[in-house]
């Protein structure tokens, strides 16, 4: 089980937060005091730990400090009722995971909790029990060996080959890169391996995903506010660029930025200084940036959507990331690490795969990459009813269903209907039924995803979503 270890001298906090997480499945320990907390983190091994930045014997800075130098694998959060932008960014910098301001809001905190102790646990598998993981980097470094982010699995196909030099070639420099590549195949975890081999290691790395940004809310994130300077800023709030100052900015579907927005941007990049909106003061900017796509830049510049020399200040050097149905040596490689992290998490022994299901493996086009067989394996994983997946734990869509891919769809220039087997099952239906409905109107709107959206009166977001659903690309 998960454990974590909660050390806040409020004990109301401690008890809510304690209960809230075991209801989550989590192994919770509490401890009222900072050297009370490094007792339990002695005694036993913890996958995280959430300390409370004001405690009466010490502080978050100092016990951030201490547990990341005996036991370094260990994750930590800082929780505090004080929102001080200098402390964040300077414990950030100080390796702490992340750092949260009360109140805390039960689904964020239980958000970040996952993924810190997701990255806990790929850390553990990818480097064993010996807690000497810091040592063992640096160790690599001064070997000019590569070290990839947790979540990274070395491929053996020629493409994962040649995903590994490009990385070892681009990490030493300063060069911008564009990682070009669909959903799910691990764009973000390739930015930070960029990271990781670059003389910035020991600085921030900080993700930010512009697809889910508003117009509104774009500016603020990228460079931060002062109190009062809009309504509702009610507090004073570091921006992304100022997080990252010193280490690197990986910016996710950069392409889906405003126009204003990438005119900021722009400015930003080429002049090295960011200033918070409501302030006059410029801050001096040391960032490598790293950006991700998964639509063509140069065609967002051909319909006006992206600004062309901001491309070409980004455009220094281009990673492609291949699918994975094109990395057929890497699938099995990639579903047996995933069972292990499964078998981590869920406590089980699953150790094997049907032939049949790896046959269907071979043969599955992934339209979700690498993200969908993760999230398949850990199901299989959990439904297994022995030590083997067979075809029964796998989803209908991958073991049933089968729909045409976007390009015979596309293709397609006879009007008579096709003929096929009736199906009795009312999802296939449904799914066939909407796969036909999406792309007739795409066709209309000459594939115009905004366009199709509003007349399927749905959002962008769910119109993506149901591409991805059916395999459309």
């Amino acid at each position: 089980m998960k454990k974590i270890l909660i050390i806040d001298d409020e004990v109301n906090v401690a008890l809510l937060l304690s209960k809230f997480l075991t209801r989550n499945g989590f192994d919770v320990s509490t401890a009222s005091s900072g050297t009370s907390g490094m007792e339990a983190l002695k005694n036993d091994e913890f996958s995280l730990v959430l300390c409370d930045f004001r405690l009466e014997d010490t502080d978050g800075r100092e016990m951030l400090r201490n547990i990341k130098t005996q036991y370094p694998k260990t994750g930590v959060i800082i929780i505090t009722g004080y929102s001080d932008i200098k402390m964040a960014v300077e414990l950030i910098k100080m390796g702490a995971y992340d750092y949260i301001t009360k109140p805390l809001y039960p689904d964020e905190i239980l958000n970040t909790i996952n993924k810190a102790v997701e990255t806990h646990y790929a850390l553990v598998e990818d480097t064993g029990s010996d807690n000497n993981v810091v040592a063992e980097k640096s160790k690599s470094r001064d070997n000019k060996k590569l070290v990839f982010a947790s979540e990274f699995v070395a491929g053996s196909s020629k493409s994962s080959k040649e995903l590994q030099r490009q990385i070892e070639l681009v990490a030493p420099t300063n060069y911008s890169v564009i990682i070009l590549g669909e959903s799910g195949t691990g764009k973000e975890s390739v930015a930070k391996s960029i990271h990781l081999n670059s003389h910035r290691h020991n600085q921030p790395f900080i993700a930010m995903d512009c697809g889910s940004l508003t117009k509104e809310l774009a500016a603020s994130e990228f460079f931060g506010h002062e109190k009062g300077s809009f309504t509702g800023a009610l507090y004073t709030k570091i921006g992304h660029f100022e997080m990252a100052n010193g280490g690197t900015l990986f910016l996710d579907e950069v392409g889906n930025l405003s126009y204003e927005i990438q005119a900021a941007l722009l400015r930003t990049v080429q002049e090295r200084k960011v200033k918070r909106i409501g302030s006059t003061k410029e801050i001096d900017l040391d960032v490598r940036i790293i950006i991700a796509t998964n639509e063509s830049l140069q065609d967002g510049i051909l319909k006006g959507r992206f600004r062309e020399d901001l491309y070409h200040r980004f455009n220094e050097f281009t990673i492609y990331m291949p699918p994975l149905r094109e990395r057929g040596g890497d699938i099995m490689l990639l579903a047996e690490h995933f069972l292990k992290i499964a078998n981590n998490e869920l406590g089980r022994n699953v150790t094997t795969f049907a032939p049949e299901v790896i046959d269907c493996f071979m043969n599955y086009r992934w339209p979700g990459n690498i993200r969908e067989l993760k999230n398949v394996i850990r199901r299989a994983a959990l439904l297994a009813e022995d030590n083997e997946i067979t075809m029964k734990a796998l989803p209908l869509e991958i073991s049933n269903f089968k729909v045409p891919s976007f390009e015979q769809a596309y293709n397609q220039v006879s009007e008579a209907p096709e003929v096929k087997e009736p199906r009795h099952d009312l999802k296939n239906a449904a799914l066939e039924a909407e796969y036909e409905t999406i792309i007739k109107v795409l066709r209309e709107v000459n594939f115009n995803k905004t366009k199709a959206a509003e007349i399927l009166n749905i959002d962008r977001k769910t119109l993506y979503n149901k591409m991805k659903a059916i395999n459309l690309k």
